[in-house]
This record gives structure tokens, sequence and C-alpha cells, in this order.
């Protein structure tokens, strides 16, 4: 079955650095975009970044010069990697891979992501 399954958060000081990690298996996915999506209590949940199966990324303005996004196409696994930390950021992150045939959308446990000031 298909499991999405992400590593990595923690507790940091402000301009601290954490790396995320997470690999998605058990189905033929085809094209699709695999990436983060954060939400802090109480709040909307708001995308972060996502990398393409066929290549190119993308990452919200608000963390853009601070967090990269990098993809192993042919394995499904991403990497985020998040510097120049800021309270801002805390939230839980979910991992998420989502198909562009069937329009499937799959989903990470979940990892804390805390900055302090």
């Amino acid at each position: 079955q298909v499991q999405v399954v992400e590593s990595g958060g923690g507790s940091v000081q402000r301009g601290g650095s954490l790396r995320l990690s997470c690999a998605a298996s058990g189905s033929d996915f085809g094209l699709n975009a695999m990436g983060w999506y954060r939400a802090a209590p109480g709040e909307e949940r708001e995308l972060v970044a996502a990398a393409f199966s066929r290549g190119g990324t993308n990452v919200a303005d608000f963390v853009k010069g601070r967090f990269t996004i990098f993809r192993e196409n042919a394995k499904n696994e991403v990497t985020l990697q998040m510097n120049s930390l800021i309270p801002e950021d805390t939230a839980v992150y979910y991992c998420f891979l989502r198909t562009f045939v069937g329009l499937n959308e799959y989903w990470g446990q979940g990892t804390q992501v805390t900055v302090s000031s």
C-alpha cells in the first residue's frame, strides 16, 4: 500500500537550521509533485515547497531564500533544507505526494518544527 514517510523536525533557536526528509512508496505514481505543507495551531495549512517528478521546484515566497527543496525523482524522495529559521516557521510540517493522473493525494504523518526566539 502507499506509504509516505517523513522524518526530521525538532526544536531550534532563531537562526538555526533543520532538514526534513520524505519518501513515498507503494504505487506507480506517474507524474506527480512532492513537498510539504505546514499548519500552525489554529491556522490553515499553507504550501511551503514542492518538487515535480519531471523536474522543477516551487518554494513559497515567505520561505524563499531560506528553504530549498531537493528531489530524487526515481525514488520519490524529497529533502527540505530549512535555514535561517524564525519563530513564524513553527508548525507541523506534512509531506505530500499529489498525482496528476487521477488527482490522488497521499500524506505523511507530520513532523513538528519549533523555532524559539
